[in-house]
């Protein structure tokens, strides 16, 4: 039997859409309302004389979880997006002129490593990779597939497993672990890179974070027609079944009655009802006070706080010079020490690592203008005038010079987006792209879930559980429409009252505007 209670979502970022999509394949009529012209929060675009470059996500890893999204909406994914597996994982190179490949081919990679720094390096390699995909099994159903993370869940499966205990320990670091794992600067380097995925610092993110190297040697996908295209067909599915969407709309203000979430107001005063409302953009704004003031108790402060890194994120389109680039390339800088100790001290780096997107590569004709994003990370709340995106512009491409490659035309800072430009895109996030950090051992175990301290008011995107990244915003969304579709199941015989945790069935009020978040 059909729902007929409304759902007012704000922000149609991954999870958002992804939520949309599950709540209407169950019958219920739902609004989204973000304050962007397109769908895709953070997977966004820049115009280039090439075409629209992506300056967001530029893979797909973790392909089951969007397969899943898509089966359980009556649909196949690969009838709704092209995806072009990566034969290179990413390209990476050193200050000294070392370059090492990285498959995901078990075999490969021990041998690609054998070469580029000894055997024993690749038997190293080898105990890393296992423990990596032992710890990503472990964590899969207790912790990223479940509601909410248990940690007697976690260790109930681990307690068998004494290989894994060392990365569980508290106090022991991605950086700590790899340092014992692997004599090779650079492997510990390279590895230590995957914590910045989900914006931390190797030597403060625990070491189960290894586990993030195994989720990429499942494989990487890129989308034809770039990653914008996959939240355009989440979009286009969700309208499909029903789902409406207001672009370029803003939502003021999330109204409490009779102590649950009762509607949104949007920016031109207009009110929209709702029996629940979901909000997919940073959890941090609604303790900030920017939807008013009736939600920012509904999220602990710790459940946003300390935040995660943020980036200086360069798009644009140019012929390149040098060296040759795969599509995922990773530039390192000559210490990465002194690179997040620059992050830690809330400096844009002086020598970080530079991820280059080749967008088009093996696409275009040799010598043709290809589309680029480079990724230099940075700390959340950096000022970000203008003289520091001329410095920025000096340190990218000095380095990546340095190291043989060049631009022509080489871009200018109209094509950078500095911390500062994330938190007007998206208010009360200080720039952080990630939400919480995940630094300390209980970061897994702070970040806010799908329900909140106020009835009828739920969470999505990369700021709430299970985290940062692509298929964490899609399980998310799984988990905001089953926790609402749970609480209305639980209350249809009487409504419920408040309660830390929040049982949903609630009615919203939205205005027109800019929103203060319309995230992941």
């Amino acid at each position: 039997m059909p729902d007929h209670s409304q759902t007012a979502i704000i922000g149609a970022g991954i999870g958002g859409l992804a939520t949309a999509l599950r709540l209407a394949q169950a019958g219920m009529s739902v609004t989204v309302f973000d304050s962007h012209p397109a769908p895709g929060g953070k997977m966004r675009t820049r115009d280039s004389a090439a075409g629209p470059v992506d300056i967001g996500p530029t893979v797909m890893t973790m392909r089951p979880v969007f397969e899943a999204l898509f089966t359980d909406c009556g649909e196949r994914l690969t009838d709704h997006v092209t995806l072009v597996p990566d034969a290179i994982l990413a390209r990476h190179f050193w200050p000294d002129g070392s370059r090492l490949d990285l498959t995901g081919d078990r075999a490969a990679d021990e041998r690609a490593i054998a070469a580029f720094a000894g055997s024993g390096e690749a038997r190293a390699f080898a105990r890393f990779s296992d423990r990596a995909r032992a710890l990503l099994d472990a964590f899969d159903a207790p912790i990223m597939q479940a509601a909410r993370p248990r940690l007697p869940g976690l260790v109930a499966r681990v307690l068998g497993m004494p290989r894994l205990w060392p990365a569980l320990l508290p106090g022991l670091t991605l950086a700590g672990v790899l340092a014992k794992e692997f004599r090779d600067p650079r492997l510990q380097q390279l590895f230590g890179r995957y914590a910045t995925y989900v914006g931390g610092s190797p030597y403060q993110s625990p070491a189960v974070l290894g586990l993030i190297w195994q989720s990429e040697a499942n494989g990487v996908w890129s989308i034809k027609g770039g990653m914008h295209a996959l939240a355009r067909a989440l979009h286009d599915l969700a309208v499909a079944k029903g789902v409406r969407f207001e672009f370029n709309t803003t939502v003021a203000r999330i109204i409490r009655e009779n102590g649950r979430a009762a509607a949104v107001v949007l920016a031109d005063g207009t009110r929209f009802a709702a029996d629940q409302v979901v909000f997919n953009g940073d959890p941090k704004a609604l303790g900030d006070g920017l939807l008013g003031p009736e939600p920012r108790r509904a999220v602990p402060r710790s459940g946003v706080t300390p935040r995660s890194l943020s980036a200086f994120v360069w798009g644009f389109a140019a012929k390149p010079h040098g060296v040759d680039l795969a599509h995922h390339n990773v530039f390192f800088g000559a210490d990465p020490k002194q690179e997040f100790d620059d992050l830690a001290a809330g400096r844009m780096p002086q020598d970080g690592t530079l991820y280059v997107c080749a967008q088009d590569r093996g696409a275009t004709p040799p010598g043709s203008l290809e589309r680029f994003e480079i990724i230099l990370n940075g700390p959340a709340g950096h000022k970000s005038t203008e003289e520091d995106a001329k410095t920025c512009k000096t340190r990218t491409f000095t380095q990546l010079a340095r190291q043989r490659l060049s631009f022509t035309p080489e871009p200018g800072i109209n094509a950078l987006t500095m911390p500062m430009d994330f938190n007007a895109a998206f208010p009360g996030s200080d720039g952080s792209l990630y939400g919480r950090s995940p630094h300390g051992m209980t970061a897994t175990f702070r970040r806010p879930t799908a329900r909140t301290r106020m009835a009828g008011l739920y969470l999505c995107g990369g700021g709430a559980h299970p985290g940062a990244g692509i298929p964490m915003a899609c399980l998310s969304g799984k988990h905001a429409a089953g926790a609402i579709l749970s609480d209305r199941a639980s209350t249809s015989t009487s409504r419920p009252t408040a309660t830390p945790g929040g049982t949903s069935t609630e009615s919203a009020t939205m205005a027109r505007g800019r929103s203060p978040s319309s995230v992941s």
